[in-house]
């Protein structure tokens, strides 16, 4: 029965996003209901291995485990007595990348032929059991953006070839396409996680490697260790890959992924689609000036996307996680699941003493460097040390204060145009975890880090900035370029850094903070933030410890 509710619960939970900019019920949240963390010691334990993680929760060795991905496990755990299970319908996308840059992905036709050739209906269903659903567009189904009507390319092989066909291409005596030059498709390489560490993704890499080569591209995979994976991919040296992407809220994430102003070194726009109407249809949408426009412009970029299929969508899965139940104060709402950061702000043990909390990290973080990290396993550790001027309402995803505790956008024109201006005014008494005041000077000085180094991870956020002003400690002025619906969200929503620390950064592509001590107190590595935890100690292998920040902003009256 329980396997069952899950199952419902994410049927309803994907009913309660209507298409379009209408927030959901009136939020039941509060962050003046939160304070610092109860608990003192967070261990961050790094078990690659699904059924040692498994182990590890249903032992006690472990109190959260999240991302769980394999149904076996959520049925397993459905029935354990000890845990309890959250299931949320989450901002995520699976795809399938080509490299469009050069032949063969640099024909549509192949690309499309690719897309129609993968059996996701059956995917989704031998994989994943009822806890993920097929793809077929650019934004997962949660998404108020998600344009339903785009064009789809549904498994059929058999129409797959007849295209490749109607376009020139034929078959030569190894059953392998030959373009209408007479160029042969090289043997293609797919680059996935080992089946040992992501035996679902491996096997679903595995899949679609056979449907490749059954309409004529030939077709293996190259697993290989997740970080040096993603190397790979940033490198761009790669045929194909499969990957997922946690998205946002906001649809112009399709700005990053696929303007080919992001085809960059370390940039987002990974599979290099470049595409003139495709830029203009994403530059609309990255600097609409109101909702409407916004909502119109993401329904013409993913309509644009499925017709140049950059990549294949395969499925959105629900995120479900697991909490042993000798802990409370977990939140969980339609759109987050246990695991999230209110959760770590509140939680502590249902009977008895304070105890350390363990959360199960899945992969080793592979640089915890706040400005070159893009692995979602750097930034659950970096997320918890590093604040930023907003935060986002777990039930309503609204935009809510966090360092900034108000803030105004206005549009002006001073005869250049119009443009936006942001003015944020800071909470008093925030301090970094070496105990200095954190100002206004130290967002300031974040963003012009940012605006001279230009790092491919915060290019975008920080391109449009003209002018950062600082009136006195607790005012922060960003006025900007040009006039954009996600300004705020998009300059709000950086990680502030002090600069005390941030001005003494020679080299910020190598820098490693969490591998270097505070000069002034050894007890702290470099990376210091303002954060509700404080970064102690990282083994590799091991674990990342950290610890409550006793003296956090939050909860202060």
């Amino acid at each position: 029965m329980r396997r069952l509710l899950l199952r419902l619960a994410a049927i309803a939970a994907l009913s309660l996003a209507a298409p379009g900019l209408t927030a959901g019920a009136a939020s039941r949240f509060s962050i003046e209901d939160y304070s610092a963390p109860k608990v003192k010691d967070l261990y961050l334990v790094i078990i690659r291995d699904p059924d040692a993680q498994l182990m590890a929760l249903q032992n006690g060795q472990a109190d959260i485990l999240g991302d769980i991905q394999r149904p076996v496990d959520v049925d397993r755990l459905a029935d354990d007595p000890n845990v309890n299970l959250s299931l949320a319908a989450g901002f995520h996308g699976f795809f399938l990348g080509f490299n469009n840059r050069s032949f063969p992905w640099d024909r549509v036709e192949l690309r499309r032929a690719a897309w129609q050739a993968l059996p996701r209906e059956q995917i989704v269903r031998d994989l994943f059991a009822g806890y993920a659903e097929p793809l077929s567009t650019f934004l997962p189904h949660v998404s108020p953006y998600y344009e339903p009507s785009v064009r789809a390319y549904p498994y059929d092989p058999d129409a797959a070839r007849r295209s490749l066909a109607d376009a020139g291409w034929t078959l030569d005596g190894d059953g392998v396409l030959v373009s209408p030059d007479g160029s042969r498709v090289p043997a293609q390489k797919l680059l996935c996680p080992t089946a040992s560490v992501a035996p679902t993704t491996a096997e679903l890499a595995s899949r679609a490697a056979d449907a490749l080569s059954a309409i004529g591209i030939p077709t293996s995979t190259e697993p290989m260790d997740f970080s040096a994976m993603l190397s790979r991919i940033d490198e761009r040296d790669f045929q194909m890959y499969v990957l997922a992407w946690q998205m946002t809220r906001d649809p112009d994430s399709l700005y990053a992924l696929y303007s080919s102003k992001m085809d960059i070194p370390g940039g987002s726009n990974l599979p290099g689609i470049s595409n003139p109407e495709l830029d203009a249809v994403l530059n609309r949408l990255r600097f609409a000036p109101d909702a409407t426009t916004a909502l119109d412009a993401a329904s013409d970029a993913q309509a644009l996307l499925a017709e140049l299929a950059p990549v294949a969508p395969i499925y959105s899965r629900y995120s479900v996680s697991a909490v042993r139940r000798d802990w409370k104060g977990v939140l969980v709402t339609d759109r987050v699941t246990a695991d999230n950061i209110w959760s770590l702000l509140s939680m502590e043990p249902a009977s008895g003493p304070m105890r350390p909390l363990y959360l199960v990290q899945e992969e080793e973080p592979r640089a915890l460097n706040p400005f070159t990290s893009t692995s979602a396993y750097d930034w659950q550790v970096m997320g918890l040390v590093y604040d930023s001027l907003i935060a986002v309402d777990p039930y309503t995803l609204e935009t809510i204060p966090w360092l900034a505790k108000s803030w105004k956008v206005e549009t002006e024109d001073d005869g250049d145009g119009p443009h936006t201006v942001l003015t944020f005014l800071l909470r008093e008494g925030a301090r970094w975890h070496d105990g200095r005041p954190l100002t206004s000077r130290d967002a300031a000085f974040t963003y012009e880090f940012l605006m001279k180094n230009r790092p491919p991870r915060y290019f975008d956020n920080v391109d449009n900035i003209a002018l950062v002003e600082t009136p006195d400690d607790a005012t922060l002025v960003v006025t900007m370029k040009n006039v954009s619906f996600w300004h705020l969200h998009r300059i709000g929503g950086l990680p502030i850094l002090p600069a005390h620390l941030l001005e003494r950064v020679s080299d910020w592509r190598s820098w490693l903070p969490a591998s270097e001590r505070h000069p002034d107190d050894p007890s702290l590595t470099l990376m210091t933030g303002s954060g509700p935890f404080v970064l102690r100690e990282y083994r590799p292998g091991e674990y990342v410890h950290l610890t409550g920040n006793g003296d956090f902003w939050l909860g202060r009256r």
